[in-house]
This record gives structure tokens, C-alpha cells and sequence, in this order.
């Protein structure tokens, strides 16, 4: 049985740090046209999962196979620019310290070159059993060890 949520080894990993580009629609701005800012929180998340996805991790398969789920347990973020209606933004995704049941994520949204949004995340991982924190799955610590060793010294 094929197991779906790991990296082959034949298949090319991605640039690090990951990096998503976002549009901004009309539905992610105020009546000024400028990006609301708890949507710049969804674009932080749907970087985290495209991250994961690139390296053929699949949330879904995760919740199904290992009975885990990445919840996020803090937020820090830095509004230093704003968004309009038809930008063209880069979200760049990187980790920057991995725990036991925790994993800690840089993440930027840049606008032109300039960065907009600065923030770090923290996701704990839990078992979809019992609710309680759980060791972050082998799949994602090798990918932490094989892309970003540096975390594991």
C-alpha cells in the first residue's frame, strides 16, 4: 500500500524557503480597497499547506493515516505595508525551530520586494484520538532533517 503523504525520492523538492504567490481579489479588501488584515492570515495559511503539499506531505492524508492535525497555537505578526485590490504578493515559508509536538514557522509577505507582513507561527501538532499534543509525524521530521538539518542540531 502506496503511502500518500511521503516525499518520493525521485521527485525534486522545492526552493527553500517555499514561496506562494497570492492575488488579492476583491473579496480580501475593505470598502478602501486595501487588503483586511485578517486576511493576510489566510494567506499565511494557505502558504503553510501549499509548503507541505510541495513535499508531498497532504494534510489530509496526515489526519487519516497518523491521526494528526497541525493546529496553530500563536501567532506574531508585523504590519509594516498594505495590500490593494489586484496586487500580486509572494509569501515566503520557512521553519525556524522544531520541539517535540511543535513546529515554528518564519513567515513573509512581500509586495515588490518589500516585505509587508512579518510573522512567526507556531503549530502544535494533536492526536485527532484524543485531542492531546502528539510527537510531530516522522514524515515531517524528515523532511525538517533532509531540508532543513540545521534545525535538528
Amino acid at each position: 500500500m502506496m503511502n500518500h503523504h511521503r516525499h518520493p525520492s525521485n521527485v525534486a523538492a522545492p526552493a527553500l524557503p517555499f514561496v506562494f504567490p497570492v492575488r488579492v481579489y476583491y473579496e480580501d479588501t475593505d470598502a478602501a480597497g486595501v487588503t483586511y488584515y485578517a486576511n493576510y492570515l489566510k494567506f499565511i495559511e494557505r502558504a503553510r499547506t501549499e509548503w507541505l503539499s510541495a513535499f508531498h506531505i497532504e494534510l489530509p492524508a496526515l489526519e487519516r493515516d497518523e491521526h494528526t492535525v497541525f493546529v496553530v497555537k500563536r501567532v506574531e505578526i508585523e504590519y509594516l505595508g498594505s495590500a490593494r485590490l489586484g496586487d500580486r504578493l509572494l509569501v515566503f515559508t520557512e521553519p525556524v525551530k522544531i520541539r517535540a509536538a511543535a513546529l515554528e514557522l518564519a513567515q513573509k509577505i512581500t509586495l515588490n520586494e518589500k516585505v509587508i507582513i512579518d510573522s512567526v507561527v507556531t503549530l502544535v501538532t494533536l492526536n485527532t484520538q484524543t485531542w492531546l499534543p502528539k510527537r510531530i509525524p516522522d514524515v515531517v521530521r524528515e523532511l525538517i532533517a533532509t531540508h532543513y538539518p540545521h534545525l535538528l542540531s
